[in-house]
């Protein structure tokens, strides 16, 4: 990890639950470069589907700041503490947060990628199935996986589209290259 002169560096930030945006002001307030990448998510409520934008990285946000002055990012309101090893703090990579930046500024589409894996217990949030819950047994594409329902000690195999669903366990049994 190289550093920069002034030993200013990029450091990851963990946060209380839904203090992204808050957050966020509050270090731009104090001075501190920040970054906040959101992405646009499509939400279904039982009335209307909406395009909200999220965090693509929940809990956590980015700030570009000298480790050895860290006192005023810990106390602000919101902030849990800066990722690092033990209590020493780890820089992230300049590349890092470019090839973040790049690709939320591109034209193509984006967003959080679940870690699902062969195995893994999930619970389908939406849709025909809903309320049902599976085991992934193939991840075939980005779009879609095959889950399978254990019904009177027998499984059925449906394509289901992945947004739709949600991991319930760590339960893994093979990983899957995607």
């Amino acid at each position: 990890m190289k550093e920069t002169t002034d030993g200013i560096q990029w450091y990851a930030i963990q946060l209380r639950p839904r203090c992204e945006k808050f957050v966020a002001v509050q270090l731009r307030n104090k001075g501190y470069e920040e970054y906040l990448p959101m992405y646009r998510s499509r939400r279904r409520w039982s009335d209307r589907v909406k395009e909200i934008q999220l965090p693509l990285f929940p809990g956590y946000i980015f700030c570009k700041f000298d480790v050895m002055h860290r006192l005023p990012i810990v106390i602000t309101p919101g902030v849990i503490s800066i990722v690092g090893y033990g209590k020493m703090p780890l820089a992230i990579p300049e590349q890092e947060i470019t090839a973040v930046q790049r690709i939320v500024n591109s034209p193509m589409p984006y967003g959080p990628w679940p870690s699902l894996c062969a195995g893994q217990r999930v619970y389908v949030r939406y849709g025909p199935l809903q309320g049902l819950e599976g085991v992934v047994r193939e991840i075939r594409n980005t779009y879609h996986l095959i889950i399978s329902v254990t019904l009177l000690s027998r499984s059925v195999s449906v394509v289901i589209d992945r947004d739709s669903i949600v991991p319930t366990g760590a339960t893994m049994v093979k990983k899957v290259a995607v």
